[in-house]
């Protein structure tokens, strides 16, 4: 049996023992990526050299027996900056960049004496719900390759999904750690706004980004989180919030706990399947003594149209660094400066990402400002105002992480729209910088479905005390794809 069916606690006494050694848990994690890459297509670089290196080199110090990260591979997704190793971003403009600086979470990793095992496939710059848009590869679902990942962080999900790794982090603007999180079946967090540090995070929506962890359980998912939190005087939004154990309240009842069900998140454009899944959960935590009752968020219907303002306002600011000038790609075909730009810029970043660059400098621009950007922001408001009024009286929020399991490769590729629209009800989260979790809560026509829980902002040991009561007592996280072992 693979390494990687241990949790991060058996994996730390058997380093902590001796009975393993940092480098030969890199070698057989390095082995299972190997053995499943080809099918998956997880990874856009796999650190092989640099991995075995840091494994060494934390084998000659010694196991922190009082670190549990000590030792531990991870897959880090491939817009977080990693010196000495490629980061693109998934683009052609990107294709040869290697950063001179480690992000502020990577930084803490190699803190913490983690090993990073490679860099994962994503939609390019983030911008894409099924890791389609990649100029490298197509990640394919770990439960059915013929289905998507979702996305962006496809490759972080499918590399945990299909047992690569034990851990790794994604990065979410609108859904991108929770949406692949429910695609494939295990727990995907997006932590309060300003929690984890956005420096040598590659820009896309500079108001929504925000990294965080995915795992196979609850648990792991906090042990991460722990690692990568805290305030960084290098992100001017990071926040000075005093960080605690975010295992802390796992274990604990949750009874009393009031929990809401928005009625808006279980309407139309839901699969009926999912939300008689999303139901008996609710039933099942009801069981565990919390208290379900239905609100409304009666502006997170309008929560896609003003993500997508505001998301590619920013991302048409951000990505105006990528000139063909200083870094990355550069065309050939130019006869003056003009060129260099437009050429570059035309023949490096692919079809949805100038689709997004087109869109946000229209909103941006002179006599439209005030129409649609100005708006989005006012609206952006009132979606964070209806959050407020609900955690006024309830702990935390319940529903569907996505309205549907994932669909067919190639199915939605020709219609962006739908595709945006998948990510109906993880967007209000990110524009209320909210904290919200992905864990799974069973499956429909044999493919996982994830259960959102969403809290008040820094209320992350209260999201993963709720998951972890429902992952106690259920087994559908240890439910696992025929690539993992199982036999779904």
């Amino acid at each position: 049996m693979s390494l990687n069916h241990k949790t991060i606690d058996e994996l730390h006494d058997l380093l902590v023992s001796k009975d393993i050694s940092a480098l030969e848990l890199a070698k057989e994690t390095l082995k299972d990526i190997s053995e499943r890459e080809e099918k998956i297509g997880s990874f856009i670089t796999i650190s092989e050299e640099d991995a075995l290196k840091q494994a060494k080199a934390i084998d000659e110090k010694g196991i922190d027996s009082h670190n549990v990260m000590s030792g531990i591979p991870l897959a880090v997704k491939d817009n977080i900056s990693t010196k000495g190793i490629l980061t693109t971003a998934a683009s052609k403009m990107l294709y040869n960049y290697t950063p001179i600086f480690d992000a502020t979470s990577v930084e803490k990793l190699y803190a913490n004496d983690m090993v990073v095992i490679g860099k994962t496939n994503m939609d390019e710059f983030a911008m894409g719900g099924s890791t389609e848009n990649s100029y490298f590869k197509t990640t394919k679902n770990a439960w059915d390759t013929t289905k998507v990942p979702g996305g962006s962080s496809g490759g972080s999900a499918t590399a945990v999904a299909s047992g690569q790794v034990r851990l790794s982090l994604g990065s979410d603007t609108g859904g991108s750690i929770r949406q692949p999180a429910s695609f494939n079946g295990i727990v995907g967090m997006k932590p309060t706004y300003g929690r984890v540090s956005r420096f040598g995070l590659i820009a896309f929506g500079s108001s929504l980004d925000q990294i965080g962890p995915f795992s196979q359980t609850v648990k792991e998912n906090a042990q991460l989180l722990n690692v990568i939190s805290g305030f960084d005087d290098k992100d001017s939004t990071s926040a000075k919030q005093s960080v605690s154990d975010f295992t802390s309240k796992i274990g604990q009842s949750i009874k009393g706990m009031k929990i809401a069900l928005p009625k808006e998140y279980m309407g139309e454009g839901i699969n009926p399947a999912v939300k008689d899944n999303i139901l008996k959960a609710a039933k099942h935590l009801e069981s565990l003594g919390a208290i379900i009752e239905e609100v409304s968020l009666p502006h997170s219907k309008y929560g896609v149209a003003v993500y997508y303002i505001i998301a590619s306002s920013e991302a048409s600011s951000n990505l105006q660094r990528f000139d063909g000038i200083r870094y990355g790609f550069r065309t050939e075909n130019y006869n003056n400066l003009e060129d260099v730009y437009i050429n570059t810029r035309s023949e490096g970043f692919g079809d949805e990402v100038k689709r997004r660059i087109m869109l946000g400098t229209f909103s941006l621009s002179s006599g439209y400002y005030d129409a649609y950007f100005k708006k989005a922001g006012q609206v952006r408001t009132l979606i964070i105002n209806d959050f407020n009024q609900v955690f006024a009286d309830y702990d935390l929020i319940l529903g569907p992480t996505a309205p549907d399991v994932a669909y067919g490769l190639g199915t939605q590729s020709h219609d962006p729209v739908a595709m945006y629209l998948a990510d109906l009800l993880t967007i209000p989260v990110n524009l209320a910088g909210l904290p919200a979790i992905s864990i799974p809560s069973g499956f429909v026509e044999g493919l996982p479905v994830g259960l959102q829980l969403i809290g008040p902002k820094y209320s992350e040991e209260v999201i993963y005390q709720v998951a972890q009561a429902f992952e106690a007592t259920t087994d559908y996280h240890k439910q696992q794809p025929i690539i993992f072992g199982g036999d779904k």
